[in-house]
C-alpha cells in the first residue's frame, strides 16, 4: 500500500489529506444520505486529477477530451435495490456538467451478469446505460486473465 505523504503519525497524515480534498474547489465525490446516515457514495473528478486511472493500463485513454471520470461507487448494502446508485450516477453527471465538464466517462464491468460485491465497486454496465452513457470501447483484447472484463462508457455534455 502507497504511504500518505507527509510528517507527523499515520492519523495526521490521514487528516491532512482529507483536510487537502475537502477544501478543494471541486469535492472529490459525492454521498447519498437517507435521513441522516449516508448510504452511498460515488467519486468524480476530471481525469487528470486521478492519477491511479490515468496511469492505469485497465482504464486507457481513448481521445484528449477532457474527461470527467467516475473511478468508484458503493451503496450501503442494506439500502440497494432502492435506485440509490443510478440516483448517485445522475447527481455525480450534474455535478460534473455544472463545473464545465464536456464529457463524463466510467469503466464497469461489462456484460449483464449479476456479480459479487467484490466486483462491483466501478459499477455495471446496465447502470450506467440507464443513466445514458454510452459503450465507446469494449473490453480490452489482451488484458490478463484475471482482469475483470470492463468498458468504457461516455456520456457527452449536450449544449
Amino acid at each position: 500500500m502507497r504511504e500518505l505523504p507527509g510528517p507527523g503519525s499515520m492519523n495526521q497524515r490521514r487528516h491532512n489529506a482529507m483536510s487537502k480534498l475537502a477544501s478543494r474547489q471541486c469535492a472529490p465525490g459525492l454521498l447519498a444520505f437517507e435521513g441522516d446516515k449516508a448510504v452511498g457514495w460515488i467519486a468524480i473528478a476530471p481525469r487528470t486529477e486521478l492519477g491511479r486511472i490515468e496511469a492505469s493500463r485497465a482504464t486507457p485513454r481513448i481521445d484528449d477530451e477532457g474527461v470527467w471520470v467516475i473511478p468508484c461507487i458503493t451503496v450501503y448494502k442494506a439500502a440497494r435495490g432502492r435506485g440509490i446508485a443510478l440516483a448517485l450516477v445522475q447527481a455525480a453527471v450534474d455535478y460534473a456538467i455544472e463545473k464545465g465538464a464536456p464529457a463524463i466517462e466510467a469503466y464497469p464491468r461489462a456484460g449483464t451478469e449479476r456479480i459479487g460485491d467484490n466486483n462491483a465497486y466501478f459499477g455495471t454496465e446496465p447502470l450506467f446505460h440507464q443513466a445514458g452513457f454510452r459503450v465507446i470501447q469494449e473490453p480490452l483484447k489482451n488484458r490478463p486473465r484475471n482482469w475483470v472484463p470492463r468498458v468504457t462508457m461516455r456520456i457527452k455534455v449536450t449544449q
